[in-house]
């Protein structure tokens, strides 16, 4: 979840929060997006099986690894389709007090990104593209996004440690 799945969401928030891709490129990586999504939902309403939760009878470790890319997900308009076992569960987990608190504090910390994508632009900030969240931009078509950000200087690499 926090490796492939993650960055996914990772990508969508680099589209539709900091406006790395537009137009004909950024629908491509929307759909491509949309695509892995669903087959991670897929994946998931298979690992969920018949049971309420992802660890069984008890909500555990298990969900609390899901939940969070899940909800994720659902922002983005990429949700599990109404009624499926996988949409029950997201219900059922976000219905616990101690993750709807997580949640609400987790959507409100995104008002504080509404003039990223202008820092960003101007070279002020610079996002870390690595491992998974390269590997997504890639593989997704969106070498061009790479290759923008390396040009302008506003995304980097890992540091190398002296």
């Amino acid at each position: 979840m926090d490796t492939q799945f993650e960055a996914i969401n990772w990508g969508l928030s680099e589209i539709h929060r900091f406006k790395r891709a537009e137009g004909a490129l950024a629908d491509a990586l929307l759909a491509r997006a949309a695509a892995q999504t669903a087959g991670f939902l897929a994946w998931l309403e298979r690992a969920l099986g018949d049971r309420p939760w992802f660890n069984g009878e008890a909500f555990g470790w298990g969900d609390l690894s899901v939940v969070p890319y899940l909800n994720g997900a659902v922002g983005f308009g990429n949700a599990p389709a109404r009624g499926s076992p996988l949409s029950d569960w997201l219900e059922r987990a976000n219905a616990r007090p101690s993750v709807a608190e997580t949640a609400r504090e987790a959507k409100a910390s995104l008002a504080s990104l509404a003039q990223v994508a202008q820092v960003i632009e101007s070279g002020r900030f610079k996002r870390e593209y690595r491992d998974h969240r390269l590997e997504w931009m890639i593989k997704s078509g969106g070498v061009e996004v790479v290759l923008k950000g390396l040009e302008k200087s506003n995304i980097r690499f890992s540091t190398d440690f002296k």
